[in-house]
């Protein structure tokens, strides 16, 4: 058996039926689900996932996006396990193509998924002396409100490491929008950061609190004392 039949008799054995249509609901009925909870699918994929260690990195793309072509949201996810499990056979060339992936079946899930990977993948560029921003730029100011939002997030846990500078400039830049996803992720990137940075972090949401949402405001504060 190749790996994508055995990930699917794996999962397909792991699938609670039941679980599927209110899984499906929550999804607001987007996509179709075979019914395994994110730690039953886990446990299912992990040893056939583990057992691609040494994959180079247009294999591993080569089977996200052929797990990404499955109608169940479970392969999505699988996909993404497996892109997290191997992300340091990743580099900055890759990010065009998991942003493309991204694009493809976009809803809050994988897009925030592919985040994770994302930020992974340049905050090891940055450490190495290289552009930890790398096609975020460009990711900003994308048409697909998606990829903004992955712009905006990239730098999720970053801490110490996070450039303050490029973080607040894209929460102004972003500030005028009204798409729920940008408002929500502007004020969430803005509530990591104080974690590391709260006196910073207020004094921006203050001095720039007629242009940033509310929703934004409110999130980016949602752990200071006020």
């Amino acid at each position: 058996m190749n790996l994508h039949a055995e990930l699917k008799a794996a999962l397909e054995a792991a699938a609670d039926p039941g679980r599927a249509a209110p899984m499906q609901a929550y999804m607001r009925d987007q996509f179709v689900f075979l019914g395994v909870a994110a730690p039953q699918r886990r446990l299912a994929a992990r040893g056939l996932l583990a057992g691609l260690k040494g994959i180079d990195a247009a294999t591993l793309l080569e089977h996200a996006q052929l797990l990404w072509q499955q109608p169940e949201r479970e392969y999505q996810h699988v996909a993404l396990d497996m892109l997290a499990l191997h992300r340091c056979q990743l580099n900055i060339g890759h990010i065009p193509a998991l942003l493309g992936l991204a694009r493809q079946r976009a809803w809050w899930d994988s897009v925030d998924g592919m985040t994770d990977i994302v930020g992974d993948v340049l905050q090891a560029e940055r450490q190495r002396g290289g552009d930890g921003h790398a096609h975020m730029d460009d990711a900003l100011r994308h048409p697909d409100f998606w990829l903004r939002r992955i712009a905006m997030l990239h730098q999720l846990g970053w801490r110490a490491d996070t450039d303050a500078g490029w973080l607040f400039d894209a929460a102004l830049m972003l500030a005028h929008e009204d798409e729920f996803f940008i408002r929500k992720a502007i004020g969430w990137a803005l509530r990591d950061y104080a974690r590391h940075a709260p006196a910073a972090v207020l004094a921006f949401a203050t001095e720039h609190r007629q242009r940033l949402s509310p929703l934004s405001y409110r999130e980016a504060l949602k752990h200071q004392p006020r």
